[in-house]
């Protein structure tokens, strides 16, 4: 098993906030398949403020590339991603069109 930490912001915006958090209390089935079709067997995101940081835990076989191609060839997929374009925006040091971001762990116990 593979785990992976990423980072987002959301547009800082209370009303905003509010709709993104709604909208992660019903994520629409194709979505959660999509997720779980992906090998990636557990996904938890946390907020603070505006930053969001996102903890994945995955198959030994998942991979971004994999997911990221899946991802482009699903239309449900596509049509949440922009509706949450809505609120969400990438962090500053992100590349042009880069979401989450990678965090990389400078620390284990």
């Amino acid at each position: 098993m593979k785990r992976f930490c990423l980072a987002l912001d959301l547009k800082d915006d209370p009303v905003l906030i509010a709709e993104y958090e709604a909208y992660h209390k019903r994520v629409w089935p194709e979505i959660i398949r999509s997720i779980k079709d992906a090998g990636i067997l557990s996904m938890e995101i946390y907020r603070t403020g505006n930053r969001m940081f996102m903890i994945m835990e995955t198959t030994d076989e998942f991979s971004f590339e994999k997911k990221s191609s899946l991802d482009a060839s699903n239309p449900k997929v596509q049509q949440w991603e922009e509706l949450m374009w809505k609120y969400q925006q990438a962090l500053p040091h992100a590349k042009p069109g880069e979401k989450w971001v990678l965090i990389e762990r400078i620390f284990q116990l």
